[in-house]
């Protein structure tokens, strides 16, 4: 392949980084106020998060796509440009994912905690900033890494939009080569390269905030017994 090739390859790689930033940073923001409205004591605002997260969750990414790069100009009169269209229609999406996994972790946390909040007098905001927010956060750390991967997957929908992404340069390196094993391993392998990376820095971030509240995270331990001879046996399993 020749080196104006990767150049548009890796051209691809950048417009698909932008696209995983910025849904990811549009997603986790409506993530946490849907999970937290889905929290409230107001029934009002419950159903409203709760019809937000049922009509994202329940319709195609790729269908919300073309639905707010070709319909939305014709509702409203204006045309967002591919990045930004991507970016809503991902992290309008993905983001109500999210807003089940905030409002799971919430609803984790142990009442008791709750209680002490009301006992100490703190208003439903410092309950919710300084007693559970701490605690709940390190718990979605997990499933917002998986999350993340799947975002990260869902941006090759983008090309759709004639959007030079990952996706869309290895398509056209593919065409101009007529080669599709080769071209299509190397984007898999960038797709895993970056994913791989991803999920190495949830980890680093899920341990550091872990730490923060007085906890580790779980690790796999052996188990050493002894017999009655007073050989250690692994497991505790003679």
């Amino acid at each position: 392949m020749t080196s104006g090739l990767w150049e548009l390859v890796l051209k691809g790689v950048w417009v698909t980084v932008q696209l995983l930033v910025l849904s990811a940073l549009l997603g986790a923001a409506v993530a946490f106020a849907a999970g937290i409205a889905r929290t409230h004591r107001l029934w009002i605002v419950r159903f409203l998060a709760g019809v937000y997260t049922e009509v994202f969750r329940g319709t195609s990414a790729l269908v919300m796509i073309f639905w707010v790069f070709f319909v939305l100009p014709l509702a409203f009169g204006w045309q967002l440009v591919p990045l930004w269209a991507g970016t809503l229609a991902l992290g309008l999406t993905y983001g109500a994912y999210g807003a089940e996994i905030v409002r799971g972790a919430l609803l984790a946390v142990d009442p008791a905690q709750q209680e002490g909040g009301i006992a100490l007098g703190f208003t439903p905001a410092q309950r919710l900033r300084k007693i559970l927010l701490p605690q709940a956060v390190p718990e979605m750390i997990p499933p917002f890494s998986n999350l993340l991967v799947e975002l990260l997957k869902g941006t090759a929908l983008v090309s759709v939009m004639g959007m030079g992404d990952l996706a869309f340069s290895g398509n056209l390196v593919r065409l101009a080569l007529q080669e599709s094993a080769e071209i299509y391993t190397y984007v898999l392998l960038i797709y895993f390269v970056i994913a791989f990376l991803l999920t190495r820095g949830m980890r680093a971030l899920e341990r550091k905030l872990k730490a923060g509240v007085g906890k580790e995270p779980v690790k796999e331990k052996a188990v050493v017994a002894a017999d009655p001879a007073g050989a250690p046996v692994a497991g505790g399993v003679r």
